[in-house]
């Protein structure tokens, strides 16, 4: 995928050895127009938070969206910032002061277990108010495909289905609680659009009939996010189908369907250059080495994929040292960390390659710098630059 001239302009301009982020804010609002568009009318589209929390991206998003969903205190700070005019806070670790954090700037919170709805409720009373909150249940059963599956199976997030009838007794005793509905983000980077429709209509059917077990005024059905990209082509879910199979959902009137993704709205708006400082043959095999690797953009790493690159040539070699240069072969692009670990693609096929070009990553708008290990051998960060 080769980036637009406006990003490549901003790429040359990186200073040397260059070594940064762009971001596109165009990119950015289209790709939010298209999933809105592809949402059941009346839909709820909030942002999260998590895939990248750079503060121009989150700003872009938050008038693009309806909203925000973070996961943390900082993540708050950032949507309050960004002046967001909702916000949903989730996340299984939240401590007293986020939920006090949460109760002020009047964010719904996905709540995660009992004791954390008691804590909120104190936190609620200590501030003269009422926390709105949806119960994230982790329900027994998922068949939705992707990356990270999040319901299901026993992980951290949600309330298990069994014990969520003793959740809503407690709630529905605390006076500065008020359950809204439900949050029932299942799986992540899910490319299957109508698996991914079909989780959803599941979903109102679930809580409907939940709520009106459990006598709750329902009013929210967060469904979360998922929706995916794949990062070795260029597929994404495809939102056409989505829409198809969504307008079947059948959300009851005053209830609001609520999708929080982040990955599918900011992975295209982003590109990740690194410039080739060695090109060096070991072992039968090329390598290109840069300013740059894994601490910037972890994810290839972590889930053990090659990232495809572009070569975007740089003509100027202002050195008075032999320029080193490869053409027809295949090359593995690592960084300049040391660990064998550090490295973004194996065996990409280059047709010409010199050290002081640099090589573009696409799709790096989410969970590219933010989860990154920044700090290991305290190299230099990356530049960013805004489009």
């Amino acid at each position: 995928m080769h980036p637009p001239e406006h990003v490549v302009a901003a790429l040359r301009a990186l200073p040397r050895p260059a070594c940064g982020y762009v971001y596109d804010t165009a990119a950015l609002r289209t790709r939010a127009a298209a999933v809105r568009a592809a949402l059941p009318a009346g839909a709820v589209l909030l942002y999260a938070v998590k895939a990248n929390g750079h503060p121009d991206v989150v700003r872009t998003l938050a008038r693009a969206c309806d909203g925000l969903e973070v996961a943390s205190g900082g993540e708050l700070d950032l949507a309050v910032a960004a002046g967001a005019r909702r916000i949903a806070f989730a996340g299984p670790a939240k401590t007293d002061a986020e939920l006090a954090a949460a109760v002020t700037a009047g964010a719904q919170v996905n709540v995660e277990s009992a004791h954390e709805l008691r804590r909120l409720a104190r936190a609620a009373h200590a501030a003269g108010a009422t926390a709105d909150i949806a119960v994230r249940v982790n329900r027994a059963s998922t068949t939705l495909p992707g990356t990270h599956a999040m319901t299901g199976a026993p992980t951290p997030f949600g309330v298990d289905e069994d014990q969520l009838p003793d959740v809503l007794a407690l709630a529905a005793a605390m006076p500065d609680i008020r359950v809204r509905g439900f949050h029932l983000h299942a799986v992540s980077n899910n490319l299957d659009a109508t698996a991914h429709a079909a989780f959803v209509a599941d979903a109102v059917t679930w809580s409907v009939a939940t709520a009106a077990r459990h006598g709750i005024d329902l009013r929210v059905i967060n469904v979360g996010g998922g929706l995916g990209v794949d990062y070795r082509t260029d597929a994404t879910i495809d939102l056409a189908a989505l829409r198809a199979g969504l307008a079947g959902a059948g959300v009851p009137d005053g209830v609001e369907l609520v999708f929080e993704p982040g990955r599918i709205l900011a992975a295209d708006a982003g590109w990740y250059a690194a410039e080739v400082l060695d090109l060096k043959r070991t072992h039968g095999r090329t390598f290109a080495v840069l300013r740059g690797g894994t601490h910037h953009f972890r994810l290839p790493a972590a889930w053990g994929y090659s990232h495809p690159f572009t070569v975007l040539p740089v003509d100027e070699w202002p050195d008075d040292l032999p320029r080193p240069e490869v053409t027809g072969t295949e090359v593995d692009a690592v960084g300049e960390l040391c660990t064998p670990r550090d490295v973004l693609t194996r065996g990409q096929w280059v047709d010409r390659l010199r050290a002081g070009d640099l090589l573009v990553f696409g799709r790096t708008g989410a969970y590219g710098w933010d989860i990154s290990h920044h700090q290991f051998l305290r190299h230099p960060p990356p530049d960013f630059a805004i489009v």
